[in-house]
């Protein structure tokens, strides 16, 4: 009986020292992610003051006009017709519209464009000019398959511009960006 009380004791001591590392692990974590959420809406207030600070800028002023003219309202709406698609990279069916593409006053060694049609809406993706050599198979109406994980606008440009990170026609893989070599930008 007095081994069974002196087993029970030293079973309990071990069990104690357990429960006080797991609470107060758990109060530390707690600490942690209140201070974490502290700083994301420190964070969060100066990302809106400093994008506030931008809209009122000439620059930002212009881009809200241009946002806001039909040009930019058909840019936005072509956006939202691949939307879904970008945010899960998922494959897009597309008509190649040109491959010759060029932003006027521009040097030979700039970016390449290639210009696609999916759903009567045209994007634009940008290649380095060493990339854009294994797309020159490409001719106008053909189709292809193409993956993105994002899109951006500007006033500078004609339409959504699409990454370029994917591209294959006939199951035969044009293009892959390899994400690895640009620590996943």
């Amino acid at each position: 009986m007095i081994h069974k009380r002196k087993f029970i004791k030293m079973l309990m001591l071990p069990l104690t020292i357990m429960i006080g590392i797991i609470l107060s692990n758990c109060e530390t974590k707690n600490e942690e992610n209140s201070s974490q959420k502290q700083l994301s809406i420190a964070n969060k207030k100066a990302k809106q003051d400093e994008r506030k600070k931008w809209e009122n800028s000439p620059d930002g002023i212009n881009f809200n006009k241009w946002k806001n003219s039909p040009e930019g309202k058909k840019v936005q709406e072509s956006y939202e017709k691949i939307k879904s698609s970008v945010e899960i990279f998922q494959k897009i069916e597309a008509m190649v519209i040109s491959t010759t593409f060029q932003r006027e006053n521009v040097k030979s060694s700039s970016p390449k464009w290639l210009i696609v049609k999916i759903d009567n809406y045209e994007y634009m993706m940008q290649f380095v000019p060493k990339d854009f050599e294994k797309l020159k198979i490409l001719n106008v109406n053909d189709k292809i398959i193409l993956k993105c994980r994002s899109a951006s606008l500007s006033p500078n440009h004609p339409f959504l511009i699409l990454s370029s990170d994917y591209i294959e026609k006939n199951n035969e893989i044009l293009f892959k960006r390899d994400i690895s070599k640009n620590k996943g930008c």
